[in-house]
């Protein structure tokens, strides 16, 4: 259907020499537009993938030890779909970089174990020992980050919107697919590797280069400049707590949301809202009413009264109803005469006028007992849906019949409200599910108050950073950027929980805290540093996409992926250096493994 509007669109303005120009509106037009930009992110995808495969072959070395985490990562997508397809739910526009996030939190988890893998092949392990070494080693920190991950995305179930559920469960089950193809097929994979000495040698000569910037933070992360970044740390999440308290719920700009303010679909939806007293942001209100209440003069007057009410209330456009229309056929049966336009008292004459307006029209039921109000919206803008829903609940309040109910609302910018509520309900519970099942988790597997610390304070640093990010980019909380703090939180711990499992290790197997946090950054931390990259640059292709709540959700992920990795590489070995500020070359105390 939009193909054919675009066409005529086309061969009305060629054929007119440019005298008419065409403006197209409606659900139509606007799904064609929206399917035609989905299709578009389907090549940034591709790209996306071609480019994190390039950097993980960098990191490397070898093309075929790079191949295997690409290989299982591409398998995860290819089953979570197939899964998907079984369980008889299927891919929307709103989740379809699912799968990439699939696909870049497969190839997070197989950089570490690869990683890991060539480390114990240099101890003079062979492919299979090497492998199961490496399987053994990342098991727990692996499964948890994993676990965290499915629960983290299983929480926006508690969110009553059905795209946000879907996502949340294409998401959650993706994650529980990464589980078998990296800690079972990956492993297996790697053990047929066989990787030659002058590998070693490349290795050796690039992590040189490394192991001295991981050092000199290591060694120099003594107990008062760590003390300095915590306190940065707090402040920056302090700051961002205040900001992230003036951000809106809902939309920011005119136009369709999913749409960039720029196309073709929103300069016409402005133009003609601009020009005429309708828009494509509609609201209808349900008047529940008694049978036959379109005759009934003091259910119509209070109709009427509360379109007078309504037109006062900034962003609305014009209103219509059947007692609006009714007084225009008043009119007509009067010659036409202004003094006329009113709701006769006489029921007889105030069913002539009414008449005319059949259920067809869709301002009445069969027997009139629901006569729905249509409000046309200047925008969809957060501050006016709610500007209207609170004059709606007001009137409502102020004027209780026992013969008329206002009831909120139908249409596309009452469904549009209404998703604002839910999601502004759903913010702190959500946000409660996702960091209680860190926590807890976290809790479980370290069995350690400060390790779990050290983990979710700067993931709660990042979420906070991410909302004042939202408020000066003018992005809105609304369904396609309220799950991105789960999916962030998700991703963002894997790399805390890898770098402190290491860090975990070594101070239990007795070295001193230099040592221990000199190991995990050299071997965690480098993974978690490329990949954080990788995940970053790879995910920023969405920018580009002609569909703005994808360009949002690249956005802030490209944005949780960077800053989340400076906070794992950074303010938790700060944190821990402060936990654990006795734990020296000088002095070594017991790891403390329960508190």
């Amino acid at each position: 259907v939009a193909q054919g509007l675009e066409a005529i669109r086309t061969r009305v303005e060629r054929e007119s020499g440019g005298a008419i120009k065409v403006h197209i509106i409606g659900f139509a037009k606007f799904i064609g537009d929206v399917s035609e930009g989905a299709r578009a992110v389907l090549t940034l995808f591709g790209v996306s993938i071609v480019i994190t495969a390039l950097l993980v072959w960098n990191y490397a070395g070898r093309w075929k030890l790079a191949a295997a985490p690409i290989v299982c990562s591409l398998v995860a997508v290819v089953w979570q779909l197939g899964a998907l397809t079984a369980l008889g739910y299927g891919i929307d526009p709103f989740s379809i970089l699912v799968p990439f996030l699939v696909f870049a939190i497969g190839v997070s988890h197989g950089v570490q174990k690869i990683c890991t893998f060539r480390n114990e092949v240099f101890k003079g392990q062979d492919g299979p020992t090497a492998a199961r070494a490496a399987f053994m080693q990342l098991i727990v920190p692996g499964i948890v980050a994993l676990m965290t991950d499915t629960v983290g995305f299983i929480t926006m179930l508690v969110i009553k919107i059905p795209t946000i559920q879907e996502l949340a469960i294409t998401a959650s089950l993706g994650v529980s697919v990464i589980a078998i193809t990296n800690f079972f097929l990956l492993p297996l994979l790697l053990s047929y590797l066989r990787l030659p000495d002058s590998y070693a040698t490349w290795v050796a000569g690039r992590r040189e280069k490394g192991d001295a910037w991981w050092r000199k933070l290591a060694y120099g992360m003594k107990p008062r400049p760590s003390m300095v970044i915590i306190v940065l740390g707090l402040a920056l999440g302090i700051w961002g707590e205040r900001t992230a308290s003036r951000i809106h719920i809902g939309d920011t700009q005119a136009g369709r949301p999913e749409l960039r303010p720029g196309s073709r679909y929103n300069l016409d939806t402005t133009l003609i809202a601009s020009k005429f007293s309708i828009s494509a942001d509609v609201m209808s209100v349900i008047v529940e009413t008694v049978p036959n209440g379109s005759v009934d003069h003091e259910v119509v007057t209070l109709m009427d009264e509360f379109e007078g009410r309504l037109l006062q209330v900034p962003g609305v456009q014009s209103v219509m109803s059947l007692p609006s229309i009714t007084k225009i056929y008043n009119t007509y049966f009067n010659e036409g005469s202004l003094k006329w336009r009113i709701l006769p008292r006489n029921q007889p004459a105030l069913a002539q006028a009414a008449s005319p307006i059949e259920t067809g029209s869709g301002f009445l039921n069969a027997d009139a007992s629901v006569m729905p109000i249509m409000i046309f919206l200047t925008d969809h803008k957060a501050e006016t849906l709610r500007a209207v829903t609170d004059a709606v609940k007001a009137f409502a309040a102020a004027h209780p019949s026992p013969k008329a109910n206002f009831l909120l609302a139908s249409g596309p910018a009452g469904v549009m409200a209404a998703t604002n509520e839910v999601v502004e309900a759903a913010e702190k519970p959500i946000l409660y599910w996702v960091f209680g099942a860190v926590i807890a988790l976290c809790l479980i597997t370290f069995r350690s108050v400060q390790a779990t610390l050290c983990i979710v304070v700067p993931l709660a640093i990042v979420n906070y950073l991410a909302y004042a990010l939202m408020v000066y980019l003018g992005i809105g909380l609304k369904t396609s950027t309220l799950p991105m703090v789960a999916l962030g939180v998700g991703i963002g711990v894997d790399y805390g929980i890898y770098i402190f499992a290491r860090l975990q290790t070594a101070l239990k197997a007795g070295e001193y805290f230099e040592d221990a946090m000199f190991a995990a950054l050299r071997d965690a931390g480098a993974a978690v540093v490329f990949t954080g990259l990788t995940l970053a640059i790879g995910v920023s292709t969405w920018v580009f996409s002609s569909l703005k709540f994808q360009s949002d959700m690249g956005l802030l992920l490209t944005f949780m992926f960077l800053v989340n990795m400076v906070g794992a590489i950074i303010l938790l070995p700060a944190m821990a250096r402060w936990f654990w500020r006795h734990h020296t070359g000088r002095t070594a105390v017991p790891f403390p493994m329960r508190r």
